[in-house]
C-alpha cells in the first residue's frame, strides 16, 4: 500500500522534514531516486532537456560507483544530486551506526565524482528518529506526490493520472530511475511535464 499523494498527519508527525515548497508559487520539483541506472537515467536526461528543465536526483552511491560518467553526466547537465544511502537500505530494523555508515559511504563516493553531500532522502521514506535526529547536517527531503511508477500493476495513463491530481503548488514529486519503473516512467513523465507546463508551472530543483 501506498499514498499517491502524502496524508497531512504524516507531514504533521514530522515537521523537520520536507514534503513540499510554498504553497504560494506555481512552482514544482521534479525528484528522482534511485539511479543512476544505464537505461533509464539517459532517457530521463534526455526528457529533461528536451523541456528544457531541472531536477534532482537522489542517487544510491552503488550505483554511482558502478556508473560515475552517468552521475557525472546528472551534474554536467545542471542538475542537482542527493544522498540515497549507499546500497538502499530501509532505516526500520537497522542499526543506527549501521546507517549513518552506509549514508557517509554514499557522501564518499559522490563527492568523489563531483557531488557536494546536503540533500538526503531516506530510502522508503523510512527512517527512525533516532536516525534522522543524527542527519541534521542534511536537509531532509521527503515529498507529497508520489507516482507510483514502480507499481508493475498501475497502468501508464493511471500512474499519469494519479500523478497529475496530486499535484499542486509547491509539490515535491517522485519518480524512478530503475528498472521497474520503465514502462510507466517513459509514459508518464513527458507527459506530466507536457502537461504541467502548459499549466504554467515552473519546474526547480531542491
Amino acid at each position: 500500500m501506498y499514498w499517491h499523494r502524502t496524508p497531512l498527519l504524516l507531514q504533521w508527525l514530522y515537521p523537520g522534514l520536507e514534503w513540499h515548497g510554498s504553497r504560494k508559487e506555481k512552482v514544482l520539483y521534479l525528484t528522482f531516486d534511485d539511479g543512476p541506472v544505464p537505461d533509464e537515467t539517459p532517457f530521463i536526461l534526455e526528457t529533461l532537456n528536451t523541456f528544457e528543465i531541472s531536477a534532482t536526483f537522489f542517487c544510491v552511491g552503488d550505483n554511482v560507483r558502478r556508473y560515475p560518467d552517468l552521475y557525472q553526466r546528472i551534474l554536467k547537465e545542471g542538475h542537482r544530486t542527493g544522498n540515497h544511502t549507499m546500497n538502499h537500505v530501509k532505516g526500520w530494523g537497522t542499526d543506527t551506526s549501521q546507517y549513518l555508515r552506509n549514508v557517509n559511504a554514499c557522501d564518499e563516493v559522490m563527492e568523489e565524482n563531483g557531488g557536494k553531500p546536503g540533500l538526503f532522502r531516506p530510502p522508503y521514506g523510512k527512517a527512525t528518529r533516532k536516525q534522522l535526529r543524527h542527519l541534521k547536517g542534511y536537509r531532509v527531503i521527503m515529498w507529497d506526490v508520489l507516482s507510483g511508477d514502480f507499481d508493475e500493476s498501475l497502468p501508464p495513463g493511471e500512474c499519469l493520472e494519479k500523478t497529475i491530481k496530486s499535484t499542486s503548488n509547491g509539490s515535491i514529486i517522485i519518480f524512478h530511475d530503475n528498472v521497474k519503473a520503465h514502462e510507466r516512467l517513459r509514459y508518464a513523465l513527458p507527459e506530466f511535464i507536457r502537461i504541467m507546463l502548459e499549466r504554467g508551472f515552473e519546474f526547480r530543483t531542491i
